[in-house]
């Protein structure tokens, strides 16, 4: 176990299947979009799934609990957090159905090979030029902001990874759905599916998850919104069957 550690890292329990992950407070830790995210996205027996800017690997964890007998691959460009993810799925014996590789988010196509996959998911940077920007090589700002690639890159790359017919899967931000559609018609990934996440019943949408077909016809279905709090600013059940199943 020791082995698996570097200082300054923790562990933490995923609450699925046992699973736990390395992750390092003073660099970056999973939020709730990852696990929003890794709930929306579905996945079948036999298929390969990718994880755009992987980060930790929490996606693809988290997503093996939820549908076995899928093999996945997460690329993240910062060697330490692919380390790191490495690592964590090593820690909970995942290593024949999860690979982690160091690379770039925009050569993606290249590395795996274009329509080679069945499922993208991507939780990518939500902020652009026009969002402050303190430290660019620091971990945190790399996973916020859009240093490494911008919105245009992780769908242009996405689509041409799937092969026809395959899906996409995104968190984001709602005031970018615009240019989010707008890229996915310019590079085929037709819009199918979206739900608007709220903090609580009242409050304006914070995060929105789409779902993509490549090559796929015009068909827009929009979910019931998803509540993350009540009034009393508790977990809704559904969230908490979220983080629980």
């Amino acid at each position: 176990m020791s082995v698996l550690i570097r200082p300054g890292e923790r562990i933490d329990d995923l609450q699925r299947n046992g699973y736990r992950i390395i992750q390092d407070p003073q660099r970056f830790c999973f939020g709730m979009d990852a696990v929003l995210l890794s709930a929306f996205a579905a996945a079948q027996p036999g298929e390969r799934v990718l994880d755009l800017g992987t980060g930790t690997g929490v996606i693809p964890i988290l997503m093996a609990a939820r549908y076995p007998g899928t093999k996945y691959d997460a690329l993240e460009i910062q060697l330490d957090m692919a380390d790191m993810a490495r690592r964590s799925v090593e820690l909970n014996g995942l290593q024949d159905c999860i690979t982690v590789s160091c690379g770039d988010l925009k050569e993606a196509s290249e590395i795996y090979g274009a329509g080679s996959r069945d499922v993208i998911t991507v939780n990518p940077p939500y902020m652009n030029e026009n969002h402050g920007l303190t430290n660019p090589s620091d971990a945190k700002a790399i996973a916020r902001h859009e240093i490494m690639c911008c919105l245009e890159d992780v769908i242009r790359e996405s689509s041409a990874c799937l092969r026809s017919g395959g899906r996409f899967y995104m968190i984001h931000r709602p005031h970018r759905l615009v240019e989010i559609f707008s890229l996915m018609r310019k590079y085929h990934l037709e819009p199918k599916r979206m739900r608007l996440v709220f903090p609580r019943e009242d409050d304006e949408a914070k995060m929105v998850l789409v779902e993509g077909s490549r090559s796929g016809g015009a068909w827009l279905r929009c979910e019931p919104p998803l509540i993350i709090c009540d009034a009393k600013g508790n977990y809704t059940a559904e969230v908490r069957d979220i983080y629980e199943n």
